[in-house]
């Protein structure tokens, strides 16, 4: 890992934001409706990666049409928006945000969840005023990866990749990471299993407060 890294950019669901009973809860609304029976967190974790059609394809072991992807996207967005609620801050979330930002550098969020619900969720949590800039997704639908959001995110910000450290908690973070040329370390937090993460030949730590640690710990060195 570069000793360079002055910025972090952060995910979100599954990073920050501890909402994998959420998760589960709402892939099998869909299991149900599709005629699949329900799986746990562990086997999520299992078949979980994007682009999120071919996975649920996996999942529910059949072709899905665009018809079917509409809505299973809906059914499952309507079922994680009820539970959201019962969602948590990650271990060691906020502190280590304003630790980061009280030692003169700076963060900001990229998620793939919705923008216009992510802004009013992390303004409601007092986490707004921590992050340099914060996007989420702007479509109607989602599912798709994260390097061309990334890029845009760091040109937005003026940032050059090799100053950043992305922490995330799926393969997809470290995918965008590499291809736009940050560093990156990845969370056991979220739907991604340790011996998933380490096939993407980044550090991966077992939470937000070591995922920051190791970063400030290369700084040092």
């Amino acid at each position: 890992m570069s000793s360079a890294a002055q910025h972090i950019v952060w995910d979100w669901n599954g990073t920050l934001l501890d909402d994998n009973d959420a998760v589960v809860s709402a892939v099998n609304a869909v299991c149900a409706e599709f005629g699949r029976e329900h799986i746990d967190l562990e086997q999520w974790r299992s078949i979980f990666s994007r682009p999120l059609q071919q996975c649920y394809e996996r999942l529910l072991d059949r072709p899905l049409t665009e018809a079917d992807w509409n809505k299973l996207d809906v059914l499952y967005h309507e079922h994680y928006r009820e539970l959201l609620h019962t969602a948590k801050l990650a271990a060691g979330v906020p502190d280590v945000l304003r630790e980061w930002g009280e030692s003169d550098r700076t963060q900001s969020l990229l998620s793939m969840w919705f923008h216009d619900e992510l802004v009013p969720l992390i303004t409601e949590l007092d986490l707004l005023p921590l992050f340099e800039r914060v996007d989420g997704l702007r479509a109607d639908v989602g599912g798709g990866g994260k390097t061309e959001h990334l890029r845009h995110h760091l040109a937005a910000q003026d940032l050059a990749p090799a100053d950043v450290v992305l922490i995330g908690d799926v393969l997809d973070d470290a995918r965008a990471a590499e291809e736009v040329g940050t560093d990156c370390v990845l969370v056991t937090t979220g739907v991604m299993s340790r011996r998933s993460l380490e096939t993407a030949g980044f550090p991966v730590v077992d939470s937000v407060p070591e995922a920051v640690a190791r970063i400030t710990r290369d700084l040092a060195a």
